[in-house]
C-alpha cells in the first residue's frame, strides 16, 4: 500500500542528511541468549524487528537500552514519579541458577553525537562484572514493553486503588497535544484525559478517559484504550531513543496504523530513533522498506535480513505462506508449467511459494492485464504470462514454446522417448508412450492431458504435474528460464518492485488496448472477464 503522509515527511527529512545528532547506527552481540556477533544496524528512524518468538527480537532492545547512559527527564511539576535508576546490561541479562552468561558476552556499538565522527566502543563481560560503563554516551532512553502491560484492574497492587473511600489526591490533565493526539489514533473525541493520583498510592496513576457523556478509569476501559492513554502519557525529550517491545498489543488494525503515523510524526519532530518489536503485518505495512529487519534462525545461528516485505515476514513466521507476487496465466495447464520452471530453476527455493498463481482465461484478459502492469497498475509486483502461441503484447511475457503448453510439452517429451514419466508414476515404459501418443492425435489438443490421464488410471493434475517436471529440468532452454525466472527473483528480492518491459510506444499500447476491446466481445459467450 502507498506510504502515509506522515512516513514520506519522515523519509524526505531522513534522506536529507541533516538532524539526528544523537544516532545509535548499529550494535553487534554476542554471547547473549545464543547471538554469535550479530550485528543489528538502525538503517531508519524507527526500525521494526520481527521474526518468531525466541529469535532474540527482545534481546536487541534490552541490548540498544544498555549502549547508553540515560538521565530521567525533566519532571513534570505537578506529576509523581518514583526515582529511576540507569539501565545496564545486568539488568536485562541477569545471571540466574538456570542462566549462566558468558564470560566473553560483548555489545558492541557505534554511536553518532552531534557532529563529530561515528564512535565505536564495547560494553564487556571478561568476567564476572560487566566493564565499559563509564566511556557509555548520554541519551535518554524511554524503554516501553507494551507485551507486559496487563489490563488495569490485574495489575500488582492495583485491586487497592479501585476502594470507592479513597481521595483523589491530583490529576495531572493530558496537554493540548497528547489529548489530540489520542484522539487522532483513537478516531474518537475524547473530551477527559487524565492521570488520577489517590490517597493509596501517590506514585502510581490511574487513567481516566472520558467521551460523550461518561468517563471512566483503568478499571472499566478497553486494554487497547489504556495501553495508549500510558504511551501517550510517557515523556519523550528530543534527541531520545525509544524502544517498543510488542508494539501491536492489544490494537485492532486501524489503531496500529495510526499509532505508527503517529510515532513517525514524533519521530520527525523531535529527531527520535524508535525501535519496536513486531509481529504484525499491519505494522509492517505502514513502515518502508528499509526500516523492516527480519531475524531469521537457522539452527543455532541467526542472520539479519533488511527490506523484506510483510508477505515475508508473515511467510516465515507461519505454516501458511503469505504470498508476495501475483502471476497470471491462462488456466490450469499454464499454471502448473510455470510454477514447474520456477521450482526447477529459482536459486531460492521459496521462490515458488512466494508467489500466486491466479487463472485468467481468455488470452483477451491476459493482454489486458498486461497493459496494466506495464502502466503499474497493480499494487504489488505482477507478472502476465500468455501461452506460447499467442503474438507478443505489451507488459505480458510468453510462455516457452511457440504452441499452446500441452503441445511443448508432449512434443519435447517425445523426441526424448518421455525421460523418467513412467517412472515416476508407476506405469510401464509401454503404457505410457502408447497412451500419450495416441492422445497427440487427437485434434483438440485440451484433450490429450486427459485422454492419456484416463488410459493409464491416474489423476489428469498427478500425470501433467509429473510431465511438467520432467520437461522443466531437461528440456526447457537455459535462455527461456532466464526470461521468466530472473524477472520473479528480482521482484522478490526487491530488485524490482514492478516488472519492466522494452519500451513501446503509445500507437502499440493503443492497438493492443483495442485488440483487447474485441476480444472482450468476442469471447464473452465462452469465457468469463475479469471485473476490470
Amino acid at each position: 500500500m502507498p506510504e502515509s503522509r506522515e512516513m514520506r515527511r519522515l523519509t524526505a527529512r531522513w534522506s536529507s542528511g541533516t538532524g539526528w545528532p544523537k544516532r545509535l547506527e548499529w550494535i553487534e552481540i554476542n554471547g547473549l541468549r545464543g547471538w554469535q556477533n550479530e550485528r543489528f544496524e538502525l538503517r531508519y528512524p524507527i526500525m521494526a524487528v520481527v521474526g518468531e518468538n525466541g529469535c532474540g527480537k527482545s534481546t536487541v532492545l534490552q541490548s540498544i537500552a544498555s549502549v547508553y547512559k540515560s538521565k530521567a527527564p525533566k519532571q513534570h511539576p505537578k506529576r509523581k514519579r518514583q526515582p529511576k535508576k540507569a539501565a545496564f546490561p545486568s539488568d536485562f541479562f541477569p545471571q540466574t541458577l538456570w542462566d549462566q552468561i558468558k564470560e566473553n558476552a560483548t555489545i558492541r556499538y557505534s554511536v553518532r553525537q552531534g557532529g563529530k565522527p561515528p564512535m565505536e566502543d564495547t560494553l564487556r563481560k571478561p568476567g564476572k562484572k560487566w566493564r565499559g560503563y563509564k566511556k557509555r554516551p548520554e541519551r535518554q532512553v524511554v524503554f516501553v514493553d507494551l507485551s507486559r502491560i496487563q489490563p488495569f484492574a490485574s495489575r500488582v497492587g492495583c485491586a487497592r486503588l479501585a476502594k470507592p473511600q479513597l481521595v483523589e489526591k491530583q490529576s495531572v490533565d493530558f496537554d493540548k497535544k497528547s489529548l489530540v493526539r489520542f484522539n487522532q489514533i483513537m478516531g474518537r473525541e475524547y473530551k477527559v484525559g487524565r492521570m488520577s493520583y489517590t490517597s493509596a498510592d501517590e506514585y502510581r496513576p490511574v487513567p481516566v478517559l472520558g467521551h460523550g457523556t461518561n468517563s471512566y478509569s483503568g478499571f472499566h476501559t478497553g486494554a487497547g484504550e489504556t495501553i495508549l492513554a500510558e504511551l501517550l502519557q510517557l515523556e519523550i525529550p528530543q534527541y531520545s531513543i525509544v524502544l517498543i517491545d510488542e508494539v501491536e498489543s492489544s490494537l485492532h488494525p486501524r489503531l496500529q496504523r495510526r499509532l505508527i503515523r503517529d510515532l513517525a510524526e514524533l519521530a520527525r519532530v523531535l529527531e527520535l530513533q524508535i525501535v519496536l518489536s513486531t509481529h504484525s503485518p499491519i505494522v509492517l505495512s505502514e513502515l518502508p522498506s528499509d526500516a523492516r529487519a527480519h531475524i531469521m534462525m537457522s539452527g543455532d545461528s541467526r542472520k539479519i535480513v533488511y527490506g523484506v516485505s510483510p508477505e515475508f515476514a508473515m511467510t516465515k513466521m507461519d505454516d501458511i505462506a503469505q504470498r508476495e507476487c501475483d502471476l497470471y496465466v491462462e488456466d490450469e495447464r499454464a499454471e502448473r508449467m510455470l510454477v514447474e520452471i520456477i521450482t526447477a530453476h529459482a536459486s531460492n527455493p521459496d521462490s515458488a511459494l512466494r508467489c500466486l498463481p491466479i487463472q485468467y482465461g481468455a488470452a483477451s484478459v491476459g493482454q489486458h492485464l498486461g497493459i496494466m502492469a506495464y502502466q503499474n497498475r497493480f499494487p504489488r509486483p505482477s507478472f502476465v504470462f500468455l501461452d506460447g502461441d499467442q503474438e507478443p503484447s505489451p507488459g505480458c511475457l510468453n510462455l516457452p514454446g511457440e504452441d499452446p503448453p500441452e503441445r511443448v510439452v508432449f512434443e519435447a517429451l517425445r523426441a526424448k522417448n518421455w525421460l523418467n514419466v513412467s517412472a515416476r508414476i508407476k506405469r510401464q515404459f509401454s503404457e505410457v508412450a502408447d497412451a500419450c501418443i495416441q492422445a497427440m492425435s487427437l485434434p483438440e489438443h485440451h484433450e490429450w492431458i486427459t485422454y492419456a490421464a484416463n488410459k493409464l488410471v491416474i489423476s489428469t493434475d498427478a500425470l501433467w504435474h509429473t510431465m511438467c517436471s520432467e520437461w522443466a529440468t531437461q528440456c526447457i532452454t537455459r535462455d527461456e528460464v532466464q526470461g521468466i525466472v530472473q524477472p520473479i527473483e528480482d521482484a522478490l528480492t526487491a530488485v524490482l518492485t514492478t516488472f519492466k518491459v522494452p519500451p513501446v510506444s503509445l500507437v502499440e499500447i493503443r492497438k493492443a488496448e483495442s485488440e483487447t476491446q474485441k476480444g472482450k466481445t468476442s469471447d464473452a459467450s465462452t469465457e468469463p472477464l475479469l471485473p476490470f
